[in-house]
């Protein structure tokens, strides 16, 4: 099945991604909290923690870092509780965009939210405005020039949706997201190791923005994703 290209797209993210690594510690020990306080300490039995933890040691955090985050989730040390809200919303040219955040400071959230959208020409809508647009999925991208036939013949057998290759040659793995550890492991025991592994919104429609548009969809992004708050954008803009 053939896909539009994302590669150049994946690459953008991930630079910019890089650029904000000191934010990156903050968003796990936020979700290592979360996941540990709604599904339990034990990662052999909660597989958001584990995801969260894989994320925390690929980022070089400290064991005794995540230990004391997970502890302050269940109860054994005294800590913040953060609520998970998601916010959608527009952005240039009806860009759909979904921001998940977690907070302490609810009003202080939206605020900040709305503000960033509006400042660059944006739209808060109301809940399920725009995420109707995107599924919820594992997925998994291998850079152009990976061997397709071996990456489809495995991902498939170890339960995976669906396997696209973009106009690039970039290839994408889908899976359910209870799926993703699975399919992941079984890629992996081959010496198949993705450039991206996540559990994301994936858009199931894009628009594409050039010029001036997407460097104004570009700003609304930056100014959504530094908010203190934000652990997460998912949008359907291609820049």
């Amino acid at each position: 099945m053939a896909g539009h290209s994302k590669w150049a797209n994946i690459q953008h993210r991930k630079g910019r991604q890089d650029e904000k690594r000191g934010k990156v510690w903050t968003r796990i020990i936020r979700e290592i909290m979360v996941a540990a306080r709604t599904g339990g300490g034990d990662l052999s039995a909660n597989p958001r923690l584990r995801l969260a933890v894989e994320k925390a040691k690929a980022a070089n955090m400290p064991a005794d870092n995540i230990k004391r985050n997970i502890d302050k989730a269940t109860g054994n040390l005294e800590g913040v509780t953060y609520e998970e809200i998601r916010y959608e919303g527009y952005g240039i040219g009806g860009a759909a965009i979904i921001v998940d955040t977690m907070t302490d400071n609810r009003v202080r959230t939206v605020a900040d939210v709305r503000h960033a959208f509006s400042k660059y020409g944006g739209n808060m809508g109301t809940e399920g405005s725009v995420s109707f647009q995107f599924k919820h999925v594992g997925q998994l991208i291998f850079a152009p020039g990976s061997d397709e036939d071996q990456i489809m013949e495995v991902a498939l057998e170890a339960g995976a949706e669906d396997v696209i290759t973009d106009d690039e040659g970039a290839i994408e793995v889908l899976t359910a997201p209870a799926e993703f550890e699975t399919v992941r492991d079984a890629l992996q025991a081959k010496g198949l190791t993705p450039e991206v592994a996540e559990v994301t919104m994936r858009p199931e429609n894009t628009i594409a923005l050039q010029g001036d548009d997407a460097a104004r969809m570009q700003k609304l992004l930056d100014m959504i994703e530094d908010l203190d708050d934000v652990q997460d954008v998912y949008h359907n803009a291609e820049l």
